[in-house]
């Protein structure tokens, strides 16, 4: 039995998210039927975590186990005829029979990307939210720095969710903005936050909080007190799901096989 782990690339706009969902399209449901079509094993892969539908992944990453004595070097290319043309694998690696892609997790970073200005950028538009008035970015991120550290975020979690605690340690949080395309007169921001887990929509609720601190609705010191509250209505909405992307999963390189 071998344990293998790869690294996967999605455009999540036609997918109703990474879990198996009966009846529905996944991502999860086209990745085992391409092991399948590959090895003609039925595998039950294991995700570092789940994405909701329309929300996108640079690094999403998957293990599963296997007979197949195919070699490692090969799968990725193996896998990749196989599949759609939005869906990539890469970085195909043997594990640790142990290793797990979301227990054994260490630190996960998600990004929200926001387009700001006049024109939206049309080859982008599943992979952003589109904000055509100005946004204060210095005042959104002033806001961020109020999450960094361990916090009960309880505020920022959907009241779906099924989690004992709410208490999770995010290691940074900040806010990049891009060039101004002067075509467009637009750029776009990018929030980043990088924690040791997540809670369901946490990053969506961050990213549309922000957007109302952006706006001047909300101010910097604000989002202490929503935290401090522990109460979702006092945030703001959640941000639309095309503009969130899982960016990269980290683990503890010794459970990797080299």
């Amino acid at each position: 039995m071998r344990n293998i782990c790869m690294t996967v690339s999605y455009d999540g706009t036609a997918y109703n998210g990474f879990q198996t969902q009966p009846s529905l399209n996944t991502i999860q449901d086209v990745l085992e039927q391409a092991v399948h079509s590959l090895t003609g094993e039925k595998v039950k892969l294991t995700s570092s975590g789940r994405t909701d539908a329309g929300v996108h992944a640079r690094g999403q990453v998957i293990n599963f186990y296997t007979e197949s004595k195919i070699p490692i070097e090969r799968w990725c290319m193996a896998l990749n005829t196989r599949l759609p043309d939005d869906i990539v694998v890469s970085g195909a690696r043997e594990v640790d029979l142990s290793f797990h892609a979301t227990r054994s997790a260490v630190q996960k970073t998600y990004r929200y990307s926001i387009r700001c200005g006049r024109h939206p950028d049309l080859f982008k538009r599943h992979m952003e939210f589109y904000h055509p008035t100005a946004l204060n970015t210095d005042a959104m991120a002033e806001g961020l720095k109020w999450l960094i550290g361990t916090h009960d975020f309880t505020s920022f979690c959907s009241v779906r969710s099924t989690k004992l605690s709410h208490v999770r340690t995010l290691f940074d949080a900040r806010l990049e903005c891009e060039p101004v395309d002067p075509q467009l007169q637009s750029f776009t921001i990018h929030i980043y936050l990088t924690g040791n887990g997540f809670l369901y929509n946490m990053v969506r609720i961050v990213a549309g909080t922000l957007i109302q601190v952006g706006e001047g609705k909300r101010s910097s010191e604000s989002i202490r007190d929503i935290l401090e509250a522990r109460n979702r209505a006092k945030a703001g909405p959640t941000a639309v799901p095309h503009g969130l992307m899982l960016w990269e999963v980290l683990y503890n390189l010794d459970t990797i096989i080299t």
